[in-house]
């Protein structure tokens, strides 16, 4: 039996964390994205591969569902980060989490005035801690996709999303005007487990490290 279990998301998550499990020596016997195995045994008889979906994967670790998890600092900062280790940031899966509105938006005006936007995002703490640090009120519209669609017909004066290359927000006539953290995936600890299983953990703690180059 597996004593050990790394939560993982598919997509961009696991596509770059697979360079950096095969470092770390980590080979998963089916490939998450094709697989329809949720937990997945790996070259090691000690670990195995725990697939969930990425805003889940801080609740999984911080209950005990898995040891470790990477995930998302946008994830981590939305779901709060209790009971959880974050010992290494593995500088992948690299965005921005912004502020961004239709062109011809005066966004600082706005600001500046104190009049109250409409923001639409699924991040709805990390945005409605932006805001209230900058002390704008704000009507919170929580939406799971399409966030650009929000402005353009009239939903929203903002969105809080991620940003990658902004492709997606100038194809739809948005620009970025605040940015409100540097997001990248970070390795992730069960405290508890950390305590109990400290010889088991930490040389994979210390090779994911070297790994992303820390």
């Amino acid at each position: 039996m597996a004593s050990i279990s790394i939560a993982l998301s598919k997509g961009r998550i696991f596509d770059e964390t697979a360079p950096l499990l095969a470092r770390v020596g980590i080979q998963p016997r089916d490939n998450p994205e094709t697989s329809r195995k949720l937990v997945i045994a790996t070259n090691r008889r000690d670990l195995r591969l725990v697939v969930v979906r990425a805003a889940d994967t801080p609740t999984y670790v911080q209950h005990g569902g898995a040891d470790l998890g990477i995930a998302g600092r946008d994830v981590l900062a939305e779901h709060g980060g209790e009971g959880l280790y974050q010992p290494v940031d593995l500088r992948i899966a690299k965005c921005r989490m912004m502020v961004a509105v239709r062109k011809g938006f005066d966004y600082e005006a706005v600001v500046r005035r104190g009049a109250r936007l409409r923001v639409a995002t699924k991040y709805v703490n990390i945005a409605r801690g932006h805001f209230a640090a900058k002390g704008v009120h704000i009507d919170l519209i929580r939406l799971y996709g399409s966030m650009e669609l929000a402005p353009l017909v009239g939903l929203a004066d903002a969105i809080v999303d991620l940003v990658s290359t902004g492709k997606t927000l100038r194809a739809n006539g948005l620009v970025a005007v605040e940015e409100i953290m540097p997001v990248s995936a970070r390795l992730i600890v069960n405290q508890a487990a950390l305590k109990t299983k400290r010889a088991e953990l930490q040389p994979l703690i210390d090779a994911f490290a070297q790994a992303a180059g820390r």
